[in-house]
């Protein structure tokens, strides 16, 4: 049976695995907000000034498994046990796996938004957000292999080369503007002075294994690590890595923690730009390309190159048998002759990382004066991979004094996906929350005496909440005129 301790752990870890996307915020797309113009720079919010104060958006996304996946409770007992039970079918586990497995961590920090009209048809704003995103591809050979044996593969080779992994941090300085060009037709534009503080990145040239009819295996590796971050690798007579580690002496210096904490010795540059065109009074089509964009990593660089022709043809146990090594010996020696077989150098060269970038098509039809409908497409595309989303809305704003939608959205190959979205103004202070992909389905685990609910179908979940200050467009009483067309 297991202690409370153990699952609350392992649910914390099924957490992180479910990770996430580096997509926006569909239900942000269609609310009266000054934070919707991140994935349009052509929107713009009814209020006439705001200052956007630190906010929070995390994404989470993988299209690998649910929690309900993970932890399936026992049909003869009040414990819970995990995929990796002997009582398990691993075979309806594996039949979920993907030929490519993605975790795409994003958490950005909004630190100072700012945004204010021009005239009556432009709008002028700044956002400074810290960003940090990752994208984790998983070949989902590597699961069968592992939790079936290379029997399955025998007489084929597994490719392993779309296996790759990068995250990195950065900041984002943003100035943009927005302008009606005609009475139909607005146009916003977005430049982005990127700083890289952190990253690390995989290249994979070349990756497989094959399993021979007579189950030698031979692996062929050809990748590069591409780092930028204050680290020491420390290499052995041998010439392998011995040891990565962190070099706080880069940290003894007060220009040392500026250059880091800054970025500004890897700098990059971005664009976002979109349009929206007024088809009819009521009906309203718009189109953005979001995160064009790189970055030029030259501080703190390490690339590591390892190459590999290993053949493993099984271990002998003569000398286990005669009694002149022990297993462990000899396991340790093959394991040293596969780590002696990867030939690794490094380089100091600077080397570039560039953005995924993000388009978006939407839609929007006004049944009222307040409440709207809409339907917006959000494609990603991050190196070779196309993450889309489908999301239908309905949308309810009065002013900026209240906004709200709900949303369902396909993505992610769910077709469960419900999103919501709240925002209100007591006074100048303007409050908002939205979540995208709220678990619709729950199950009950149970641990020992306790229950705790979890999510049947829950790989993705989109959080953005904040404080923003907004001056202009405030409710107008009956006896005044109708208020301003939010644009």
């Amino acid at each position: 049976m297991i202690c409370k301790t153990r699952y609350i752990l392992i649910l914390i870890l099924a957490g992180i695995f479910a990770s996430a996307s580096a997509q926006n915020s569909q239900v942000l797309y269609f609310m009266n907000l000054p934070q919707n113009h991140l994935l349009n720079p052509a929107l713009r919010p009814s209020n006439s000034f705001y200052i956007g104060l630190p906010s929070i958006n995390l994404n989470i996304n993988n299209n690998l498994v649910n929690f309900s996946d993970i932890f399936i409770n026992s049909s003869t007992s009040d414990s819970v046990s995990t995929f990796l039970n002997p009582k398990y079918n691993i075979t309806d586990f594996l039949d979920k796996v993907q030929d490519k497995n993605s975790i795409e961590p994003e958490f950005t920090l909004q630190l100072f938004g700012l945004g204010f009209s021009v005239g009556k048809n432009s709008y002028v704003f700044l956002d400074v957000n810290d960003r940090l995103s990752g994208n984790i591809v998983i070949p989902g050979d590597i699961f069968k292999l592992g939790l079936t044996g290379n029997a399955g593969f025998q007489g084929n080779k597994i490719d392993l080369s779309s296996f790759r992994a990068d995250i990195k941090y950065y900041r984002e300085v943003g100035l943009g503007f927005s302008k009606n060009f005609t009475n139909k037709l607005r146009i916003g534009v977005k430049g982005k002075l990127l700083f890289g503080i952190a990253t690390a990145s995989i290249d994979n040239k070349s990756f497989g294994i094959t399993i021979d009819d007579n189950y030698t295996h031979s692996l062929n590796a050809d990748l590069v690590a591409n780092i930028s971050a204050p680290i020491i690798v420390t290499k052995d007579a041998s010439k392998n890595i011995s040891k990565v580690a962190f070099d706080d002496s880069r940290f003894d210096t007060k220009s040392g923690i500026i250059d880091f904490v800054t970025g500004k010795k890897n700098m990059g540059l971005g664009l976002d730009i979109g349009a929206t065109y007024d088809v009819t009074p009521k009906l309203v089509v718009s189109a953005a390309i979001t995160d064009l964009g790189y970055i030029k990593w030259k501080k703190d660089v390490t690339n590591l190159e390892a190459k590999s022709n290993y053949v493993f043809d099984g271990l002998n146990m003569i000398n286990v048998l005669d009694g002149t090594k022990t297993f462990d010996e000899v396991g340790k020696a093959e394991l040293d002759t596969l780590k002696d077989s990867f030939k690794i150098t490094d380089s100091k060269n600077a080397f570039t990382t560039y953005l995924p970038v993000g388009v978006s098509l939407g839609v929007n039809y006004k049944l009222t004066k307040s409440f709207s409908v809409g339907l917006l497409s959000y494609s990603r595309f991050i190196g070779k991979q196309l993450k889309e989303a489908v999301t239908l809305s309905g949308n309810l704003n009065l002013g900026n004094a209240f906004s709200t939608t709900v949303t369902y959205t396909i993505a992610n190959q769910r077709f469960d996906n419900l999103g919501a979205g709240l925002a209100f103004r007591p006074g100048i202070f303007q409050f908002y929350l939205l979540a995208d992909r709220i678990p619709v389905m729950w199950n009950n685990i149970k641990v020992e005496n306790s229950t705790f609910p979890v999510p049947t179908s829950f790989n993705t979940i989109n959080l953005r909440m904040g404080m923003n200050l907004a001056f202009g467009n405030k409710v107008k009483k009956k006896a005044d005129k109708p208020m301003l067309k939010v644009q």
